[in-house]
């Protein structure tokens, strides 16, 4: 097991490293100088003089070869600090940190709720198969798997935001501030962010539970006259949880990926928002220090889910 955690820790140190040159290069090749789009939006350009745009060119290190600022970012990496801001002009941990916890809530309360949600239906759609309770679980995963993010998001806003006026359209209210204010605030953000990692953990669970109720031993245990709720928890849910679980790790990342368009569709200042403004805007650290947190938490959490299958199938054993 400790060897196969320290492979998997190598290999996860490689894909990050891979993933922070592919965006390091790709926000580069966008046209554009990201000096130049700051000074425009907050300051008549034509005024300042070339030698003050060459000063600030320099003190972003925006003046060095490529290659050097990615060794001067990552230096900086290592060493805790994720580099300066050029649009908000102030250090990237202290503004990721302050809209980080935004993401996370909302997020973790999608996950969540979407992954409960979605084994449940799926437990339900395995166990009455061909009847009106599948073919309904059905219909919701199609739609969950085939529906837009953003324009979910639109009709929830129309419906229960301009309609019903039940909850507030925009903006976040943090839960330490007001619980039930903040509570409101987060259900159609969350309900977008959960529905297609629900519609495809409740299919998935549906057909790994269909696949183990064939096995002899969940015979053998009906047979015997055990409780349905003892076979269904005891044999035919941990059997069926292996390929379930695969996918929790994915959804991870579904999370992150679908903070962006959810938190820029409800103007919610989290980090799927600010990474959204800083490819616009061009700002490199920004960009470059988000993609590198969220990849270092999706690969962990893959990490996390590989491990617990041995723990869920014995059968499994690392080398």
């Amino acid at each position: 097991m400790t060897a196969y955690i320290i492979r998997r820790l190598i290999m996860a140190v490689i894909i990050i490293v891979i993933v922070t040159i592919l965006v390091f290069c790709a926000i580069r090749l966008l046209p554009g100088d990201p000096l130049i789009i700051f000074l425009g939006q907050n300051a008549n350009i034509e005024q300042m003089s070339q030698e003050r745009i060459e000063q600030l060119r320099h003190e972003y290190g925006l003046d060095r070869h490529p290659v050097v600022q990615y060794f001067d970012w990552i230096g900086g990496v290592l060493r805790g600090d994720l580099g300066r801001s050029i649009t908000y002009r102030d250090n990237v941990g202290k503004i990721m940190a302050e809209r980080f916890p935004v993401t996370l809530h909302i997020g973790l309360t999608a996950f969540i709720l979407g992954n409960a949600f979605g084994i449940l239906l799926g437990i339900v759609a395995a166990l009455r198969r061909g009847r009106w309770m599948d073919t309904v679980v059905t219909i919701i995963s199609y739609i969950g798997i085939s529906i837009p993010v953003f324009w979910l998001g639109f009709l929830l806003i129309y419906f229960f935001g301009l309609k019903l006026r039940w909850l507030p359209i925009t903006g976040y209210v943090s839960p330490f501030v007001d619980f039930w204010q903040s509570t409101k605030s987060i259900i159609m953000p969350a309900i977008c962010e959960m529905i297609t990692g629900m519609a495809v953990i409740a299919r998935q669970t549906r057909s790994a539970m269909l696949e183990v109720s064939r096995q002899d031993y969940i015979r053998t245990a009906w047979a015997k006259g055990l409780r349905e709720r003892y076979i269904v928890v005891k044999h035919m849910l941990k059997n069926s949880l292996i390929p379930v679980i695969t996918l929790l790790g994915i959804g991870v990342g579904m999370i992150f990926g679908g903070s962006v368009l959810v938190e820029t569709v409800f103007a919610i200042a989290g980090v799927g928002r600010l990474l959204v403004t800083s490819v616009f805007q061009q700002d490199y650290i920004v960009v470059q220090s988000g993609v590198l947190v969220i990849s270092s938490i999706v690969i962990l959490s893959n990490l996390i889910v590989d491990i617990s299958y041995g723990w869920l199938d014995p059968r499994i054993r690392y080398g």
